[in-house]
């Protein structure tokens, strides 16, 4: 199974794609950031951001798709900001018949490291080690990959099993 991990923002979409071979076997396949100049207009930016993730959705192919669900901050116009960058993720998956799987931060983050408080730089760490990579990827992709890894070992099984019921009708 192909899980395609999205950490969304509107300046920058992290995102992970690892392989699930069975319940503990995982192999990382490709991660990175696509992103969109700071000069541009959100709408603009979230443009370019759709339509590349759109291209990599096409050229990867996941079966399943996991992004960190919207979370509240202190600052309004972030949180707004996260979910509409957000939607265009989950848009994507829609147009590409992919249904997304929403998995909270501290959930990420306890799955990957062992507590919901850890670090950027810990999650970047583990996933390196978990996925056997040469380096630690960049902030966003790590985060990506994390939230892949969290759905390859949390809900990976139930969307493969929805998935084959599906086909089968």
């Amino acid at each position: 199974m192909r899980i395609l991990g999205i950490d969304p923002g509107t300046l920058r979409l992290g995102y992970g794609v690892i392989d699930r071979a069975g319940p503990a076997k995982m192999s990382y396949v490709e991660c990175g950031v696509i992103s969109a100049p700071a000069r541009q207009v959100r709408a603009e930016r979230l443009h370019v951001i759709g339509r590349g993730l759109r291209e990599l959705v096409e050229e990867m192919k996941p079966d399943a798709v996991a992004m960190e669900e919207a979370f509240f901050g202190k600052n309004v116009q972030s949180t707004l900001a996260l979910g509409e960058a957000r939607g265009v993720a989950l848009f994507v998956a829609a147009e590409c018949g992919l249904t997304v799987a929403g998995y909270a931060p501290a959930r990420v983050k306890s799955t990957v490291v062992g507590s919901g408080r850890a670090s950027k730089d810990q999650v970047a760490f583990l996933v390196r080690a978990l996925l056997s990579m040469r380096k630690a990827p960049a902030a966003d992709a790590a985060d990506a990959l994390a939230i892949a890894i969290c759905h390859a070992r949390h809900g990976a099984g139930a969307a493969l099993t929805e998935r084959r019921s599906a086909r089968a009708t």
